[in-house]
């Protein structure tokens, strides 16, 4: 009698997984292309434009009240690098903010039948083991 080979079995097992993986990354591929949610490349560069000033913008504004601050009130301290910072935390703050809520966002818009973590993650977990 002929015994199954345990190499085979894991190679059978490893084929299957990465077969669910294609299928639901096609699966994602087709939804995206079906809906569509914010007018593809043109969103993309928009919000890129967006996460820059959000964060130029504080920064800027930072600058500018520090350098009125030095010019008004001359001191040891340098209100300009002090606020700078201050303008460009804040204005990290904020992108970060965005792009997480527009992440979520996007998980909320999979299709229905993807897996809850990525196929790359499932097929690494099982290589792992």
């Amino acid at each position: 009698m002929n015994k199954p080979d345990p190499s085979s079995r894991k190679s059978r097992s490893s084929i299957s997984d990465f077969s669910q993986a294609i299928g639901s990354k096609e699966r994602r591929k087709i939804h995206a292309r079906q809906t569509k949610p914010h007018g593809g490349v043109w969103f993309g560069l928009g919000f890129a434009g967006l996460i820059g000033w959000s964060v130029v913008a504080p920064t800027m504004l930072g600058m500018a009240i520090g350098i009125w601050i030095d010019r008004q009130f001359p001191s040891r301290l340098s209100w300009t690098l002090a606020l700078m910072l201050a303008g460009l935390t804040l204005g990290c703050l904020v992108a970060w903010e965005w792009v997480s809520r527009e992440q979520e966002r996007m998980a909320k818009s999979q299709p229905p039948h993807s897996a809850s973590q990525s196929p790359e993650d499932s097929l690494n977990q099982k290589e792992i083991e």
